[in-house]
């Protein structure tokens, strides 16, 4: 609602307010300090940080979503958003992921992933 003829000014003319689309196309994304002295593993990917990550879908219950890739940027409690060519927002409980840690891919069911990242350290996993 105006008041007193006076336009709204919490919307910037001519952008998206969808998270992450100004960086949707664009080559760089910065991936954090000192990313490739943490040791990843396969058994320890659950523990790290995934934002910032090379990702890819490997396989998915929707058709769509398989061959997906690009760079992690959000990570919820049951999404993932991921920024390549446009944003997605994947939902963790019906992929799995293939991660570019350093020079390895790493693969990963997303059923592992769901919950808070900062809940997940909590989490007892099998070594």
């Amino acid at each position: 609602m105006r008041r007193n003829g006076k336009k709204r000014k919490n919307r910037t003319a001519g952008r998206s307010q969808r998270k992450g689309q100004a960086l949707a196309g664009k080559p760089w994304i910065f991936r954090g300090l000192n990313r490739n002295r943490v040791r990843v593993t396969e058994k320890s990917i659950v523990w790290h940080e995934l934002i910032g990550l090379k990702a890819k879908i490997i396989r998915a219950s929707h058709p769509e979503l398989v061959g997906i890739e690009g760079h992690i940027i959000d990570e919820t409690k049951n999404t993932l958003t991921m920024v390549g060519e446009r944003v997605w927002i994947i939902p963790k409980s019906v992929v799995e992921i293939e991660v570019e840690a350093g020079d390895k891919r790493i693969r990963i069911h997303g059923k592992d992933l769901i919950g808070r990242p900062e809940m997940r350290l909590k989490k007892r996993w099998r070594r």
